[in-house]
């Protein structure tokens, strides 16, 4: 590749629909910029009439569309960059009257340039003050990656790469103690031979995000392995910390918490605003440095949704995931005025509606609560959510609403259909998906009074308002926290459950394998997670402590349910994750 000239040129080319409104982009630097440096695009309307305004963002690479960035939505600016190529972009921004159909484009082209000439490694800092962006020299053949590690930090790698002739190659740093010197050296390896480049050291700067207090449960050594905590923090920004409570990394903060990080280094978060409008619900994939990749908001989809003859989403909620295939799993809800069904008379009822996006975020497939359950299946403890909101899903249609389902955990199953838990009902369901072609029926139910027999010796062997149900490749090992809320209605003493259960779908059988008391109850939230190790994570996010404060606690388990490592967190948090490394998703 020819290096790029030392010049740049910033092209605004503005189109309007009708004369009377016009929009022009702006960024927040002068321009062309290196790779990795995030620039603000600004878009300023002239001319529009009185209405909603929105505005959505695309992406184009030399002359070719890549994706959406942002659907339209209320924010007219979008913070936007990129280490994984250098040359010419086009930001374009389409804003819209909804009140008047009135709609304006303008397209802003720019050059990124590389960050180095590609010769020596070099590191510089990214968009996130926890971050750096590690720079590879060029190579011909084999793949390169980066081996860091901060002092009296873990030793982490990042994910390789293939050599690019002509340039260097980037990777994110991420994982690195705050205001401690960090030594980071490239490694290539071109068939049996490893090549190690000198070592570079370099010292982020100290963290204005503080991590929740921690506190150690046991006395025992620490984990030697998995080492980094990732903290899905409700409401404050989310981090990540090593296994003494020290930072590494932060989430943006407008992310209310984080549903999954993703394998590669990417994570998905929702903005889940009980109190405003649908246009303020959003869910969105970011990146290391916290640059947003895709997001879109719950009014967008419902014009979709509009056109396919689906109901509307009231916003997102819980669970937002990425698929392999590139699509995106994401649950909402949805209410409904149901008579003389949940109730006497007519009643506002929440439930939930599935939602499959491609990667530029239009709507492939979707499942609603209210076409497939039975809607005279009340929640087991009798939920409702009053105004002013408190720990329900968005609902405008009355006051006061039965919290019918309340889900919060989705899984794209190994057989490729689709794991549904359904705190409010106690159940899991099985929803025939088929990769995209299924049809949505409900191929069982998994909990009490559901389709299968479970084999325990304990009185009260099934999992109640449960959170983050997985299955584990073999289709057969199955994961859940159980928080335990019917258990607790009779027992003010019960403690919260990590379970792991053998499933014979074909025998309709559940076998209790491991029924771990966490030490602590969890009244909401939680996780859980199979460890390389074969040890288990149990995270109790939601607990009520005696002098009537809220805290935390995640837990490490043996196979026999002893716990091996725990930590106290003065916050609340939605879930955890035990991470090898940032770009390692469980």
């Amino acid at each position: 590749m020819r290096p790029i000239p030392l010049y740049f040129f910033l092209f605004v080319v503005s189109l309007s629909l009708r004369a009377q409104m016009t929009v022009a982009l702006t960024p927040s630097v002068p321009l062309p910029v290196a790779e990795g440096t995030p620039v603000t695009w600004t878009a300023t309307l002239s001319g529009a009439s009185a209405g909603t305004l929105v505005y959505r963002f695309r992406i184009w690479h030399n002359g070719q569309y890549s994706h959406t960035l942002v659907d339209y939505g209320p924010k007219n600016s979008i913070t936007w960059t990129t280490i994984d190529e250098e040359g010419a972009y086009d930001m374009d921004v389409s804003a819209q009257n909804s009140t008047t159909g009135e709609v304006a484009n303008a397209v802003a082209h720019f050059m990124l340039t590389a960050i180095t000439n590609g010769s020596v490694p070099a590191v510089n800092p990214s968009a996130n003050p926890l971050v750096y962006i590690y720079t590879a020299p060029m190579c011909h053949e084999g793949r390169v990656q980066v081996a860091f590690q901060s002092t009296g930090g873990i030793a982490q790698t990042t994910p390789s790469k293939p050599c690019l002739p002509g340039r260097g190659i980037n990777f994110y740093l991420a994982g690195m103690l705050p205001g401690v010197s960090c030594t980071a050296q490239y490694i290539l390896q071109n068939g049996s031979n490893i090549i190690k480049g000198p070592p570079i050291t370099f010292t982020p700067p100290a963290s204005m995000v503080q991590p929740p207090a921690l506190q150690h449960l046991t006395t025992s050594p620490l984990p030697t392995t998995d080492g980094v905590l990732l903290q899905s923090l409700i409401d404050k920004s989310s981090v990540a910390t090593d296994l003494n409570g020290n930072i590494v990394w932060y989430a943006p903060s407008d992310v209310w918490y984080l549903t999954r990080p993703v394998q590669g280094g990417t994570f998905m978060g929702i903005h889940e605003d009980n109190t405003t409008v649908p246009n303020q619900q959003f869910f969105r994939e970011f990146d290391l440095a916290g640059i947003t990749i895709a997001e879109t908001n719950a009014v967008q989809v419902n014009t979709q949704l509009a056109a396919l003859g689906v109901h509307a989403i009231n916003g997102f909620h819980h669970e937002a995931r990425k698929l392999p295939d590139g699509k995106y799993l994401v649950l909402a809800d949805s209410e409904r005025i149901l008579t003389n069904v949940q109730g006497s008379g007519a009643v506002d009822v929440i439930g939930d509606t599935i939602l499959v996006f491609n990667h530029d975020l239009q709507v492939v497939w979707s499942w609603d609560s209210f076409d497939h359950l039975n809607t005279s299946r009340q929640a087991p403890l009798g939920e409702t959510c009053t105004q002013p909101n408190a720990g329900c899903s968005p609902w405008y249609l009355a006051t006061t609403a039965n919290d019918w389902t309340h889900g919060n955990a989705l899984q794209l199953t190994p057989d490729g259909n689709i794991l549904f838990s359904m705190r409010n009902q106690d159940w899991v369901i099985k929803i025939d998906y088929a990769n995209g072609t299924g049809a949505g029926d409900i191929l069982w139910h998994l909990g009490n009074a559901g389709d299968f027999q479970i084999v325990s010796t304990d009185p009260s062997p099934w999992f109640s308002h449960q959170h983050d149900t997985n299955f584990a490749a073999d289709n057969v090992t199955f994961t859940v926290f159980d928080d335990g809320n019917v258990r607790a209605v009779t027992n003010p003493a019960a403690h919260s459950r990590g379970q792991m259960l053998q499933i014979n779908e074909s025998g309709r059988v559940a076998t209790l394998v491991l029924n771990a008391d966490v030490g602590s109850y969890s009244s909401a939230v939680g996780s859980a997670q199979i460890l390389p190790n074969g040890d288990y994570h149990f995270d109790s996010g939601f607990i009520t402590d005696a002098d009537g404060s809220l805290s935390a606690q995640s837990v490490e388990v043996n196979s026999s349910g002893t716990i091996v490592y725990g930590v106290g967190l003065a916050s609340l948090e939605y879930r955890s994750f035990r991470m090898s490394d940032l770009y390692t998703a469980p």
